[in-house]
């Protein structure tokens, strides 16, 4: 099969290492793909928005499977698009990623399937959210979310009340955009967050490997959020992994299917586990509807066996190949490595040094890396590099992937040394 993956960050990159080891895989090409992308086929310098474009580039290079990756062409209706040119495509409809792209639309589908979540209401005017704070008690501080995309930067958390009135004033100025004309004001939840991801297919659901990412900049989780500093798989405080998916993606696979808007794709919810009632109780933070970043640069290299027919089926609408992969049941860890600045402003072009110095089973995912005109491998975005270490336990992974991350330097690099550490003995 001739593979067009689109998107250019390092999950696109894992998506692309993992599928190119299929015996069915007969090419890659990314649109509009990294260096690492590169390595592994042809990049084409068409940007993920360009729906057009892409539609075309799937014409004109005779590809059998568009894998999308990131969630702003999936909202913008690329999946649809490329259906009406008869071309086969992993990820939801656009009605289907509204999961992703409408909070109130997900948290509608939760509610009507039962699945546990965060009491909340929307508002599309400033006046009326404010009304709604005032009847909040002091220490009942809620979390505000933009209902539509905002590249996971839509979400305030306030450290009191008065914060919560300014947060409300920003959002509906314009503070995230159009994403942020209707307001999500829910209930805060406490606990620890994992991640799960399932491939789905109607009704049919196929779990991966669960995972914990890190959000902040610095390490103790201070700063300011980004796209993600680390993450590490699987996450010895979540319980029975079977009953988790039975009770999430399950009941909401149905449910969109029973109200006539199938997923199919990569369907992620994000939770909160709660262990201070000693049950692991468990509530929806949010759902995406392709594959997390950076949780796939963990999550990919623990799955052995053949990917690429557990996408194909599910883009096409088939029962999911369960035979095809299986957990590997080993524990990666999978440390990003970022430019100066990030998540503020940066620099680019910066040459990479000791990339051919890490260790044959250590995963180097590129994102925002790109060849010069020079031939050299330079820093072009702000998450630079995923360094992803496999090991039979957390520790070992864990001690191997910091120890290639040391060998890897450019100006300016940076990157969060207690990735997984909650869970290691010191």
């Amino acid at each position: 099969m001739r593979i067009l993956i689109v998107g250019g960050g390092g999950r696109e990159h894992a998506l692309a290492w993992k599928l190119a080891q299929s015996r069915s895989c007969e090419a890659i090409i990314a649109a509009p793909g990294n260096a690492g992308t590169a390595e592994l086929g042809r990049n084409i310098p068409i940007h993920d928005s360009d729906l057009d474009a892409i539609c075309d580039a799937a014409e004109s290079n005779r590809i059998d499977l568009v894998v999308v990756g990131p969630e702003a062409p999936l909202a913008a209706g690329l999946v649809d698009a490329l259906d009406a040119r008869g071309i086969l495509a992993f990820g939801p409809s656009q009605a289907a990623a509204q999961i992703e792209s409408s909070k109130w639309f997900a948290k509608s589908v939760m509610q009507s399937a039962a699945v546990p979540h965060a009491r909340g209401e929307l508002f599309d005017s400033a006046q009326a959210a404010h009304k709604w704070l005032e009847i909040l008690g002091p220490d009942d501080l809620p979390v505000l979310k933009a209902d539509g995309l905002a590249a996971g930067k839509g979400v305030i958390v306030p450290d009191h009340i008065d914060d919560a009135h300014a947060a409300v004033d920003q959002m509906f100025a314009g503070a995230f955009g159009s994403a942020g004309e209707r307001v999500v004001i829910e209930d805060r939840l406490s606990g620890m967050e994992a991640s799960a991801m399932a491939v789905v297919s109607g009704t049919d659901i196929l779990p991966l490997p669960l995972s914990c990412d890190y959000k902040r900049i610095m390490d103790r989780d201070q700063g300011p959020n980004t796209g993600g500093m680390g993450v590490y798989a699987p996450p010895g405080f979540v319980g029975d992994s079977d009953d988790l998916f039975a009770t999430i993606h399950q009941p909401v696979a149905d449910q969109m299917s029973a109200e006539g808007c199938e997923f199919r794709g990569l369907l992620y919810a994000g939770l909160m586990i709660d262990d201070t009632t000693g049950d692991n109780a468990l509530n929806v933070l949010e759902f995406n509807a392709r594959f997390g970043d950076p949780e796939t640069q963990a999550v990919i290299p623990l799955i052995d066996g053949d990917l690429l027919p557990v996408l194909e089926a599910s883009a096409r609408g088939h029962a999911l190949p369960r035979d095809a992969i299986s957990h590997s049941g080993r524990a990666s860890v999978s440390v990003a490595v970022v430019s100066g600045g990030y998540p503020g402003p940066y620099e680019t072009g910066r040459p990479i040094h000791g990339l051919d110095a890490v260790d044959d089973s250590v995963d180097i995912f590129h994102a925002g890396a790109a060849i010069d005109d020079d031939g050299r491998t330079v820093t072009a975005g702000g998450r630079v590099l995923a360094v992803t270490a496999v090991a039979d336990t957390l520790a070992e992974a864990r001690g191997i992937a910091y120890d290639n991350v040391r060998r890897i330097t450019f100006d300016g690099a940076f990157y969060r040394t207690d990735i997984a550490l909650r869970e290691v003995p010191r």
